[in-house]
């Protein structure tokens, strides 16, 4: 079915797409790992900063599995959801310890990676390695859903089998990174051209293939009101973090008093960062970063 879609998109990608790093030809797989964790529900323009310091600093998987959990997230700084510094240090660390250094191609081998999930190790399977499989970030989810069925995805967090399926039948042939190209120039399109909100359809090169075009573009179900932030435990985690993460070392408990007003807030969400392994507690009354050099403890 993709036959009708393929080449003009892929013509359209060859022009339009923007210059990531992430997309050179002959990139290091680690360097496309290290870009899916980071694009997880955050914007290119923040990532792409991160990404730099991140890879001139820890170039490879055995860099980075070198270093301490608190370096990770020190390095993560602001980029958000640091968790996933965590998730791609222990990843480094088993790609080191049981995988030579080098990130494994095969996508179960991919997903018995800490933090990697289904996305992720399609992503890293098609994009680093040239394979076949369906790869479907929240762009391609509406960009296929408009094309192909008329409407727009409904609001899963996770594909559907449906939207799986969909995908599959899309894919071209495997071969000469063809379904890779595909996929990514997909997720291109849905970026740049046929976004959720404002798409420009006019400058869209499968819009007379398109069925949501066809069909008047019939409008979505109103989204969900986004939580406020301000106030929020989120920011208040945020808030906290940054006190651990500009310290060499761990600091005494009191330190965090001063950095949120609420102090059953402020609780709560420290006992959150020590339950999630953000943070530790070290000695009677120090609190830092998770794995602090023994030497900063001094």
């Amino acid at each position: 079915m993709s036959t009708r879609f393929e080449a003009p998109l892929v013509e359209w990608y060859a022009a339009s797409a923007r210059d990531l790093p992430w997309r050179a030809p002959g990139v290091a797989a680690w360097s496309v790992l290290v870009s899916e964790f980071m694009l997880q529900q955050t914007p290119v323009a923040r990532v792409l900063p991160a990404y730099e310091a991140w890879l001139d600093r820890w170039p490879t998987a055995d860099a980075l599995a070198a270093a301490t959990p608190a370096d990770a997230v020190r390095q993560w700084g602001r980029l958000g959801y640091p968790r996933r510094a965590l998730r791609l240090h222990a990843c480094a660390q088993v790609i080191a310890s049981g995988h030579g250094g080098e990130v494994p191609a095969s996508i179960s081998e991919l997903l018995a990676l800490p933090g990697v999930g289904a996305y992720t190790a399609a992503a890293v399977a098609s994009f680093a390695f040239g394979q076949r499989h369906p790869v479907l970030d929240t762009n391609v989810r509406r960009v296929l859903a408009r094309l192909v069925t008329g409407t727009e995805p409904a609001g899963r967090s996770s594909a559907s089998v449906a939207e799986i399926a969909l995908a599959e039948s899309l894919l071209p042939p495997a071969g000469e990174r063809r379904a890779a190209t595909w996929s990514v120039a997909v997720m291109e399109l849905g970026a740049l051209v046929c976004t959720a909100a404002k798409p420009a359809c006019d400058l869209c090169p499968v819009a007379t293939a398109c069925a949501w075009q066809g069909s008047g573009r019939p409008a979505a179900a109103a989204p969900r009101r986004a939580k406020r932030y301000e106030g929020s435990d989120r920011q208040c985690r945020g808030a906290l973090l940054a006190v651990l993460r500009s310290a060499p070392g761990p600091v005494p408990a009191a330190t965090l008093d001063h950095c949120w007003p609420e102090p059953g807030q402020r609780q709560r969400v420290l006992a959150g960062l020590l339950a999630d392994g953000l943070a530790e507690t070290y000695g009677d009354s120090l609190i830092g970063l998770p794995g602090e050099n023994p030497a900063d403890l001094s």
